[in-house]
């Protein structure tokens, strides 16, 4: 479990950074306004891709191909770790309640 906490706070972080980097870096690179770097991030990194902003620079492109590929790693194994913990923690209060209910009969 120690594992798990640590490997969550870890991807937590990486997904945090991964989603502050990329608006920071789409900002200085496509000159997008902030709001517009942050909707790229986030959609991009859905997989939605609505299409309604893209980059234009050679660099902006390339540097999206890599920041998804790399992004929705990031992001799908943080979703996985979240749910695992979620699953646990609802499975743990599951057998206590079941636990504390035969006790008081």
């Amino acid at each position: 479990m120690d594992f798990d906490r640590y490997a969550y706070h870890y991807l937590t972080a990486a997904a945090v950074a991964l989603i502050v980097g990329g608006t920071i870096f789409f900002h200085v690179v496509e000159k997008f306004s902030w709001v517009n770097s942050y909707y790229f991030c986030v959609v991009s990194l859905t997989t939605v891709g609505y299409g309604d902003v893209v980059p234009h620079t050679d660099l902006g492109k390339i540097a999206t191909t890599i920041y998804i590929v790399l992004g929705i790693g990031i992001l799908s194994t943080y979703i996985s770790v979240r749910m695992k913990r979620r699953g646990i923690k609802f499975r743990s209060r599951h057998e206590q309640s079941r636990e504390n209910g035969q006790k008081s009969e």
